[in-house]
């Protein structure tokens, strides 16, 4: 299918504030986005207490809602702090969570489950790629008995504590090998990760643009062969803070590591620079759009402090920026523009891109000869 537009259910007001779920998705499809990421706490606000029959019930009321305004359910996320726990106990009970949460997904009309790499301690989570492998193994072929089955999308968060990088969330996705078991690329934690810091005073790590466009190259010669095992996107950007954020900063937490505390305040929808965006999300959706060749679901998955405002306008704000932030990607991508021929696997050589991306454009060129 064509790239189409989504969002995560939160990212349009948080339900602890006050934004129910129906005010949340009607100014969603209001705005033309046409799927939804849906947050488990969102299910769990509705299902109050959230017992498995009100959770069951909830989603079912969920996805009547949705098609009632022509929604689809693209996942439910996230089933977060699963592989490689020490205690094996731990890991138990999480099995039976899951079983619960393919039931949900069933009843909302989904196939997919969103798995984020855990960022719990050290002291809790093993470094063990075996163990890591093996765990998600379990998932996949948990999700391999339902009918119809349940895939998994598998996503390296850039403060994960041992998974925070895309090209060792790939490196997973390929041991696991299984059909059911995929990968989420978000441009804000790749991006996060390799260009961003934001305890610098530049907000950018030392020869960012260096590493991105070799971690791009690499992502296009390893996944343009295999774009069916890309589940879904998310695109989104970021803000750049007049002051790092370091102990006495509004946002620092010392519990927290810093790309955390800036992603949960600090993400912007794609294109905002007049809210401050400044990382090279453009590069990042050249190379899975037009590069790989990727067509699905684009999701705007943002952590914003915004969400938690109380007034009534925060819904219809969020969702209009989104419809913005949706129409600027087309163009800027050329998603209903001419494409390349399938599997060319090369940016569109007439557009105009700042330095960094007329040096990836040639590099991805040089790639495929």
């Amino acid at each position: 299918m064509p790239c189409r537009p989504a969002i995560s259910s939160m990212s349009l007001g948080r339900c602890y504030a006050g934004h129910c779920i129906e005010h949340k998705l009607s100014r969603a499809a209001e705005h033309g986005i046409q799927g939804i990421e849906l947050f488990y706490e969102d299910l769990a606000d509705l299902a109050h207490p959230p017992n498995p029959p009100n959770l069951l019930r909830a989603a079912a009321y969920i996805r009547s809602l949705c098609a009632s305004l022509g929604l689809e359910i693209l996942c439910l996320q996230p089933f977060m702090h699963y592989e490689g726990l020490l205690d094996r106990k731990k890991h138990a009970e999480r099995i039976e969570e899951v079983k619960l949460w393919m039931e949900i997904a069933s009843v909302l009309g989904t196939d997919i489950i969103q798995v984020p790499s855990s960022f719990l301690a050290e002291d809790q989570i093993s470094s063990d790629i075996g163990l890591i492998v093996s765990d998600l193994r379990e998932l996949a072929d948990l999700g391999l008995q339902q009918t119809p089955l349940i895939r998994f999308a598998y996503e390296s968060l850039c403060w994960g504590t041992y998974i925070d990088r895309w090209e060792q969330c790939w490196d997973i996705v390929s041991r696991v090998d299984r059909p059911n078991f995929g990968i989420c690329l978000d441009s804000f934690n790749i991006l996060g990760r390799i260009y961003a810091d934001p305890t610098s005073p530049t907000g950018r790590s030392a020869n960012g643009e260096q590493e991105v466009r070799e971690s791009l190259r690499r992502l296009v010669e390893r996944l343009r062969l295999q774009k069916e095992k890309i589940f879904f996107i998310q695109i989104v950007d970021a803000e750049l803070l007049s002051t790092p954020l370091l102990p006495g900063h509004p946002f620092y937490k010392p519990e927290q590591p810093s790309r955390m505390s800036w992603s949960r305040n600090c993400r912007l929808f794609y294109g905002e620079e007049e809210r401050g965006a400044y990382l090279p999300v453009k590069d990042v959706a050249h190379a899975i759009i037009n590069a790989i060749g990727y067509e699905g679901w684009v999701s705007m998955e943002l952590f914003h402090r915004d969400m938690e405002r109380t007034d009534g306008g925060v819904v219809e704000e969020l969702a209009a920026r989104a419809a913005v932030a949706w129409r600027k990607l087309v163009e800027d991508v050329k998603m209903e523009g001419e494409r390349r021929a399938e599997g060319e696997g090369r940016l569109h050589a007439g557009e105009e891109k700042g330095s960094m991306g007329e040096v990836f454009e040639r590099e991805v060129e040089v790639a495929r000869l």
